[in-house]
């Protein structure tokens, strides 16, 4: 029987690493190639990783809840059949390296991942004062979160004198200014474990907040007439195409037609350089009662109203039910929220990663406007910018809302077509 190993699959561009948050096998059990072994989640996608062979699960590498780099073995599988006796050593080789020997073990413990490297450094954790609870000793990301909560004083192990380096319990202790004071559950409070979904979200959060600058700014847009020409379509839109004619498919649109206009809007920080995404790929958060999506709508600047709405349906579909794929989730380049859709007038949204925008849509809401010195009645809406002040400044953000507005303010029945 050959032994061979399930890594961790790169499910996004730029995700380093993923999260085992289900196991949906057992060791001992029999799988088909491509049958689902694991629900993997990163800061982009929710994923099952389907199995590249036939045979029986030998040994689960990974334990639920721990974070391994792409690449890294999460489990090893028994296909059936003979193999020549030089594989046969190498796989032999391959169950004996995941025993926990002595040298593997602190091998694993001395390999961090990204995630684990950056949350060290914000709270001054030295490592080596850290158990890992990971494969052969690992140091998960789960470990260091636990650190924290206890005020970021890591447990000492026991290490031979000679390798105990002085500074050690110095750098292990970080200033209790920067940590937040733990939560203590009083009698009826309800504890809600927190899902790897949530955890993803957290972290992707925590990382545009802390490494990118952000910056807002806000218009206001009379968007009255393009109200009154989707009302006027919709109906006969709906019996046509058999999906809805949105507002904010009109929104998207108008997005995308500005960044054409104003490319550096569609930029990404690389750290030495800025780089300029040639494709104009609109990034839509979607939500649902405990997760948030954010799946892209390639090449939207190529698209029509229509075509936009029809995406913005089909996209929903699949977060509906749960059959967002991780292809869906890749290649955005700027983000356009609906808050709107909750009644929210006003907000400062959060950059996603490497983005370097995200627009919010707000709520039409029919407000007094003056207008030549009159008082009338007007469809307005607001559209909040985030920006980091790394890649973008006022003044080119200024010019993109502004030709936003006026897009979206000459929108009409005689100036725009959604097909």
């Amino acid at each position: 029987m050959a032994i061979e190993k399930i890594t961790m699959p790169q499910l996004g561009e730029s995700v380093t690493e993923g999260t085992i948050s289900k196991w949906l096998v057992s060791v001992g059990d029999h799988v088909n190639k491509y049958d689902p072994l694991a629900e993997v989640m990163t800061d982009k996608v929710n994923a099952e990783v389907p199995s590249s062979f036939s045979g029986t699960i030998k040994e689960l590498i990974a334990g639920e809840d721990d974070t391994l780099p792409v690449g890294e073995v999460i489990c090893l599988i028994e296909v059936e059949g003979t193999v020549p006796q030089k594989e046969q050593e190498t796989s032999d080789k391959t169950v004996e390296e995941s025993a926990p020997k002595t040298a593997d073990s602190q091998s694993n413990k001395s390999r961090y991942s990204p995630a684990v490297m950056r949350l060290s450094q914000e709270h001054n954790i030295n490592l080596d004062t850290v158990t890992g609870t990971g494969a052969g000793g690992r140091i998960t990301r789960k470990d260091i979160l636990a650190v924290i909560e206890k005020g970021g004083a890591a447990e000492v192990k026991e290490t031979p004198a000679s390798t105990v380096q002085p500074e050690a319990p110095v750098a292990a202790a970080a200033p209790k200014t920067k940590q937040t004071a733990p939560v203590v559950s009083a009698a009826g409070d309800q504890e809600i474990p927190v899902s790897g979904v949530r955890k993803a979200i957290a972290a992707n959060m925590l990382r545009s907040k802390h490494e990118i600058p952000h910056a807002w700014t806000m218009v206001e847009v009379d968007v009255t007439n393009l109200v009154s020409y989707r009302d006027a379509l919709k109906t006969e839109f709906k019996q046509k195409e058999g999906f809805n004619l949105t507002y904010f498919a009109f929104f998207v649109k108008a997005v995308a037609q500005a960044l054409k206009e104003f490319p550096q809007m569609n930029s990404m920080w690389a750290g030495d350089r800025i780089v300029q995404k040639k494709d104009i790929n609109v990034s839509i958060a979607v939500a649902t009662d405990d997760a948030l999506f954010v799946p892209v709508i390639k090449q939207a600047d190529e698209k029509t109203i229509k075509g936009i709405a029809r995406e913005i349906t089909e996209i929903a579909q699949k977060v509906r039910t749960g059959s967002l794929k991780s292809e869906d989730m890749q290649g955005g380049t700027f983000t356009v929220n609906n808050t709107g859709s909750f009644g929210s007038v006003q907000s400062m949204g959060i950059i996603n990663y490497p983005q370097a925008a995200i627009l919010q849509v707000e709520s039409i809401v029919k407000r007094p406007v003056i207008i030549d010195n009159m008082i009338a009645v007007r469809d307005m809406v607001n559209l909040c910018l985030s920006l980091d002040h790394r890649v973008l400044d006022g003044l080119v953000c200024g010019r993109f809302l502004a030709r936003v507005k006026e897009i979206l303010e000459s929108t009409s029945k005689e100036n725009t077509s959604v097909y």
